[in-house]
């Protein structure tokens, strides 16, 4: 078990010894929910929806958790392929390695998170706390799992580092309260949580449904990651 943490911060390590990385930690966020918050507005109403300011700077808050978080876990998985690799044939297996790969991402979610939380409070405050930061951590956890797997399956970084930029806007466009029918909205996989975002910023209390729905799609993506991150370190191809 002491070599499992170990293993895991090592990989946290990793990322976090990077000077970009610790800025796009604090960029990222405090853009999303100060700017990209009054543009998500602009385009709700555009497109016919209802978003209402003080919900658009609260799933900002969501889409700057998953939008870090995602491209984190793609390049985990994109840059350090031939390293877990090798790990695993060194005698660490592939099971250990995307183990301290998934904890990695998580941790490195559950950093983002709160610096987009810590943001959204400065920047509007929060009716419903924890509520938001379960949620915010929700978006971060659906991203982990869709940047594994386009790290895993796309091996060419700039391309997919695009797939996961084009699945994050049409989930960011498609979403709930962006526009006046249904469309793709009961397809995203943030839709549960972006609902409960939403709600949380406007002082609403949500059913024990929504709840269930967001930790089974969260669950679900944590569970997709550590397979990509598994394939990602058995595959030779």
């Amino acid at each position: 078990m002491n070599g499992f943490g170990e293993l895991s911060s090592n990989f946290l390590r990793e990322h976090l010894r990077a000077p970009l990385t610790l800025a796009l930690l604090v960029i990222i966020p405090v853009f999303f929910v100060v700017i990209f918050a009054s543009v998500l507005g602009d385009f709700a109403q555009a497109l016919g929806g209802d978003l209402a300011r003080q919900a658009a700077t609260a799933i900002s808050a969501g889409w700057a958790a998953a939008f870090l978080s995602g491209t984190l876990a793609f390049f985990q998985v994109n840059s350090a392929r031939g390293a877990d690799r090798r790990l695993a044939f060194a005698g660490l297996g592939t099971w250990r390695v995307a183990g301290g790969r998934i904890l990695a991402s998580l941790a490195l979610g559950a950093i983002v998170s709160a610096v987009a939380f810590v943001t959204l409070w400065i920047r509007s405050g929060i009716e419903h706390p924890w509520h938001a930061a379960v949620a915010i951590l929700a978006f971060a956890a659906i991203y982990i799992g869709i940047g594994a797997v386009v790290g895993a399956l796309v091996r060419d970084s700039l391309e997919g580092s695009l797939v996961v930029v084009l699945v994050f806007a049409v989930d960011v466009f498609s979403g709930p309260a962006m526009t006046s029918g249904g469309g793709l909205t009961d397809l995203t996989p943030t839709r549960d949580a972006a609902e409960l975002l939403i709600a949380a910023g406007a002082g609403q209390a949500s059913p024990g449904s929504d709840w269930i729905a967001v930790a089974a799609v969260a669950a679900g993506a944590l569970l997709i990651a550590t397979c990509a991150f598994w394939y990602s370190a058995r595959s030779r191809l």
